[in-house]
């Protein structure tokens, strides 16, 4: 069954945030390692690479998934909670030697920073990247300009793209939309 997210309602979301919490604290620490692998299952060696993704180019996982940044995180992690990171999935790579992206020119933008738990953290000039749980394929851009609550801090996500920008202008601190619902939330 496939759920749509502009369809989901605030009686949907709780529930489907406790399946996504459940399923997080079923792995080893809830990073995600990432491997970049070709099509025929070859390491291409690229961890980040360009993609295009609704008419933009946009940063991808090896596996084409989008990559996200937050406003509040520069040279620092926020979202380290497991409810954060239920939603917002941490691209980690085993130490900053494996960080790799195509083309070349973006490894002068990529860092790394260390995470509570030790994981290294993939950075784009200095903002760490994530994927968003609800996008559930390549190209998908759901998470661009939602807004959310973890832990008391505040989170304006942006789809990163080569330029160390977001795709989108970031929007108004008064508009309080999101992807998995209307309003943002607060966990």
């Amino acid at each position: 069954m496939t759920i749509s997210t502009p369809h989901l309602t605030r009686t949907a979301l709780p529930a489907l945030a406790i399946g996504v919490l459940a399923l997080a604290g079923c792995g080893s620490n809830g990073s995600s390692q990432t491997t970049a692998t070709t099509g025929a299952g070859q390491s291409s060696g690229a961890v980040v690479s360009v993609s295009n993704a609704t008419g933009s180019s946009v940063l991808v996982t090896s596996s084409g998934r989008s990559l996200y940044f937050s406003d509040q995180e520069k040279g620092k992690v926020l979202c380290d909670s497991g409810a954060c990171q239920a939603i917002w999935t941490p691209l980690t790579v085993k130490n900053m030697q494996s960080l790799s992206a195509a083309p070349r020119s973006l490894e002068r933008k990529l860092g790394t920073v260390t995470r509570s738990d030790g994981a290294t953290q993939v950075t784009l000039g200095g903002r760490p990247l994530y994927t968003f749980s609800f996008d559930h394929g390549a190209g998908q851009v759901n998470g661009d300009g939602q807004k959310d609550s973890f832990d008391g801090t505040d989170f304006t996500w942006h789809v990163a793209t080569p330029s160390a920008q977001s795709a989108a202008a970031p929007s108004s601190p008064s508009s309080s939309s999101s992807a998995y619902g209307n309003g943002g939330y607060n966990y």
